[in-house]
C-alpha cells in the first residue's frame, strides 16, 4: 500500500515500511485475524524465466498474495458486522456455558459396563429380605451362623475375582473378560435360584460373588479408559449410580416375599436379566484404545478414538499411549510381584487404603442399622426407609457426577469425610445428651440421611475413580485387583458392615 500525506509545504512520499505510516492507522479491536501467507520463491529454479515473445504475465506470488489479503479484508468485514447475539453466543462459548455432548459417543459403552455394578447392587439388597424364607424353606432357620455364611461366602467369591481380574483384562482386555465373567452371574444366579440345599445355595452365592470380584475391578478401568479425559469423572460415577439402582430394584422386587414365602426364587432368576443384557451389549461395545496400544493393535486403537473422542485427539493418544507403553513395557503379562516395585507399591498402597478407609468409615454399618433408626421415629414399614435410603444415595451420586469433573476428586474425597464426621456427630450428640424425645429422633434422622448422602458425594464414587487414573497402563489391572481385594477383606472380617 502506498500512502500520501499532505502538507502545507509539499506532498510527502510515506513508504509502508516507515513508522510513520504506522501510527496513522486507526487501532480497533476486530478479534481472530487469519495469518496471511506468501509462495516463497523455490531457490533451486533460476531467478528469472523467459518469457514467450508478446505475451504479459504476472508474477503468481502477486497472486497469492492478494487473494489471502482479500480474504482477511472480507472477514474483518464479517467482523465488524456481526450481530450482537452472535457474539454473546461466542461469548458463551468461550465461557463454557453452551450444551457440551462431547461426553455422548463414549457414554453407550459407560452405560453397557455400569450394568455389572447394577448387578452388584442387586446381589447386596436381594438377600436383605427374603433370607428368613431362605432360611426356613432350605432348612437352617434360626441358624445365625448358617443365615451369615449365605452372606459371607458371597465376599469370599469376590475376593476370589478381585485377585484373578488383573490377569483376565492384561491378556484378554476388559471387553472379552465382561462378557466371560458373565458366566458365573448367570450359573450363580439360576443355581441359587433352583437351590433345594444349603450347599447349593452356597455354591451359587460363590459364583455369584466371584463374578461380581472381577467386574469391580473391570468397570472403573474400562470407563476411564474409553472415556474422554474432560468427562472421565463425570462417566466414571455411574460405577456407583449402577450400584445404587441395583439396590432400589432389588428393595422394591423384595415387597412382595412378605406374602409369598417363594417369592426368592423369582428374584433371583431375575438377576440372570442384567447378565445377558452384559453380554449382549458388550458384543456391540468397544475395546479400550490403551488396551488395544498395549496389545500392539494401533489401527484398531486408533478408530475406536476416532469414534469416541473425535478425529482430532487420534494422533496425540496413539503417541501418548505407545509412550507409556515404552516406557512401561509393551508385556501384556505384568507380574504381581512388580506390586513391590516403585512408584506401583505406592499407588497399591493408596489403592487398599482408601478402600480400607471406605469401609472403616461404616457406610455398610450404617445401611445395615438405618432400618432400625427409621422404626424408632414410627417409621414401621421398611420397605419404605430403604427406598428414603436408596434415593439418598441416589442423590448423593448425581450431584457426585456434576462435580467431580469442575472440583476435583481430591476435594470431593475431603469434603465427603468430613460431611460424614459432621453426621455421625449429631448422630451421637442426639442419643448421648438428655433432648427433647421427638428433636432426637429428628436428629438421628437427619445425622443418618446427611452421612449416606455425603459417602455419596465423595467417598463411594471417587475412591473407585481415582485408582485407575494414578495407576500405569501396565500394572493398572493387578492394582485395583489389590485394591478390592482389601476392600473385601475388611468386609469378610466385618460381616455386620454388608447389607
Amino acid at each position: 500500500m502506498l500512502t500520501f500525506t499532505k502538507s502545507s509545504k509539499k506532498t510527502k512520499f510515506i513508504s509502508p515500511c516507515d513508522p510513520m505510516w504506522v501510527s496513522t492507522v486507526q487501532h480497533q479491536n476486530v478479534g481472530v485475524v487469519p495469518a496471511i501467507t506468501t509462495a516463497r520463491r523455490n531457490p533451486k529454479f533460476p531467478s528469472s524465466l523467459p518469457k514467450p515473445p508478446g505475451t504479459f504475465r504476472f508474477d503468481i506470488r502477486f497472486r497469492v498474495s492478494k487473494s489471502k489479503v482479500w480474504a482477511a479484508k472480507k472477514q474483518l468485514n464479517e467482523l465488524e458486522t456481526r450481530e450482537p447475539e452472535s457474539e454473546e453466543l461466542l461469548v458463551r462459548e468461550k465461557n463454557g456455558e453452551s450444551f457440551d455432548f462431547g461426553w455422548l459417543p463414549a457414554f453407550p459403552h459407560a452405560l453397557v459396563a455400569s450394568m455389572s455394578n447394577f448387578l452388584f447392587g442387586y446381589h447386596i439388597g436381594v438377600m436383605n429380605g427374603p433370607i428368613v424364607s431362605i432360611a426356613r424353606e432350605l432348612g437352617f432357620e434360626g441358624n445365625s451362623i448358617l443365615e451369615g455364611l449365605v452372606v459371607s461366602i458371597f465376599i469370599a467369591g469376590a475376593f476370589v475375582g478381585s485377585i484373578s481380574a488383573g490377569s483376565l483384562v492384561d491378556k484378554l482386555g476388559c471387553r472379552r473378560t465382561f462378557q466371560i465373567d458373565t458366566i458365573p452371574l448367570i450359573l450363580g444366579a439360576i443355581l441359587s435360584a433352583q437351590a433345594h440345599s444349603l450347599d447349593e445355595m452356597l455354591l451359587g452365592r460363590f459364583l455369584v460373588g466371584l463374578g461380581i470380584g472381577v467386574n469391580t475391578v473391570l468397570v472403573p478401568i474400562y470407563i476411564s479408559e474409553v472415556a474422554p479425559t474432560k468427562y472421565r469423572g463425570s462417566l466414571g460415577t455411574l460405577c456407583q449410580i449402577g450400584t445404587c439402582l441395583g439396590i432400589i430394584v432389588s428393595l422394591f422386587l423384595g415387597v412382595p416375599s412378605g406374602n409369598d414365602p417363594h417369592w426368592w426364587r423369582m428374584m433371583l432368576y431375575i438377576a440372570c436379566v442384567p447378565g445377558f443384557i452384559l453380554t449382549l451389549g458388550m458384543q456391540y461395545a468397544v475395546d479400550s484404545p490403551r488396551w488395544l496400544c498395549k496389545a500392539g493393535r494401533f489401527d484398531d486403537a486408533k478408530a475406536v478414538i476416532n469414534d469416541l473422542w473425535g478425529a482430532a485427539e487420534v494422533e496425540k493418544a496413539v503417541q501418548e499411549f505407545q509412550s507409556v507403553s515404552k516406557n512401561d513395557g509393551n508385556d501384556l503379562n505384568s507380574r504381581w510381584l512388580e506390586l513391590l516395585e516403585e512408584p506401583h507399591s505406592r499407588v497399591a498402597f493408596i489403592g487398599g487404603a482408601l478402600f480400607v478407609l471406605q469401609q472403616f468409615a461404616g457406610i455398610n454399618g450404617v445401611l445395615y442399622f438405618s432400618s432400625l433408626t427409621f422404626q424408632d421415629v414410627g417409621v414401621t414399614n421398611g420397605s419404605l426407609a430403604n427406598l428414603i435410603i436408596g434415593l439418598t444415595n441416589l442423590a448423593g451420586v448425581l450431584c457426585a457426577s456434576y462435580l467431580v469433573d469442575n472440583q476435583g476428586r481430591q476435594k470431593l474425597l475431603i469434603g465427603s469425610y468430613l460431611g460424614m464426621a459432621l453426621s455421625m456427630f449429631l448422630v451421637m450428640y442426639a442419643n448421648s445428651f438428655p433432648l427433647d424425645e421427638q428433636f432426637s429422633h429428628n436428629l438421628s434422622i437427619l445425622g443418618t440421611v446427611l452421612y449416606i448422602f455425603t459417602f455419596a458425594i465423595g467417598a463411594g464414587p471417587v475412591t473407585g475413580l481415582i485408582i485407575p487414573e494414578l495407576s500405569s497402563t501396565r500394572m493398572r489391572g493387578k492394582i485395583m485387583g489389590f485394591s478390592f481385594s482389601a476392600h473385601w477383606v475388611y468386609i469378610h472380617d466385618h460381616p455386620t458392615h454388608f447389607l
